[in-house]
């Protein structure tokens, strides 16, 4: 398995893999019909926004011995502002299914730390869905709650979301 920094011709590759997740991961969390609604043009258009913007934010991929990619990260700068000490944010983690429990989130998960220390931020949050089983993966790589609060609806479900963080890495 290779990590490597996402480019551009990556953002169709890297939506596949994210629609995929959502539907495999939320299926039990999110309405059917919202998952039903999603789909690869919009997140390619959505990856596509995001992997040619400069902001400080970077996207890095998994790849398996056949150079498909099966998993990806994203982050930067907290742009918030709310939520001090913390000077970056994982905005996406996701790994698909198939290679769970291969170390390749973890693995994801240290290579964007490296970019946040070399921007010098030492302190990183990610958002999740509370009832999502991502919390525990975050937790297992020693990061505490920081905040629970009720972000959005989908469809006919109010869902809360949790904050985790990771002060002074690195």
């Amino acid at each position: 398995m290779t990590i490597r920094e996402a480019t551009i011709s990556d953002a169709e590759d890297i939506a596949k893999v994210h629609v995929d997740c959502w539907r495999t991961t939320y299926k039990d969390i999110m309405p059917a019909e919202v998952l039903e609604r999603l789909s690869y043009e919009q997140r390619t258009e959505l990856w596509n926004t995001n992997l040619s913007t400069e902001d400080g934010h970077l996207v890095y991929v998994a790849e398996n011995e056949e150079g498909e990619i099966i998993g990806f990260v994203s982050g930067g700068p907290e742009m918030s502002g709310e939520y001090p000490p913390y000077g970056g944010e994982i905005t996406a983690l996701y790994v698909s299914s198939e290679y769970h429990s291969l170390g390749l989130g973890k693995r994801l998960f240290l290579r964007l730390l490296q970019h946040f220390n070399s921007m010098d931020i030492h302190s990183v949050m990610v958002w999740v869905l509370a009832d999502n089983p991502a919390c525990t993966f975050y937790e297992r790589l020693g990061a505490k709650p920081v905040v629970e609060q009720h972000i959005i609806n989908m469809g006919d479900k109010n869902l809360n979301m949790v904050a985790y963080g990771w002060l002074l890495l690195g």
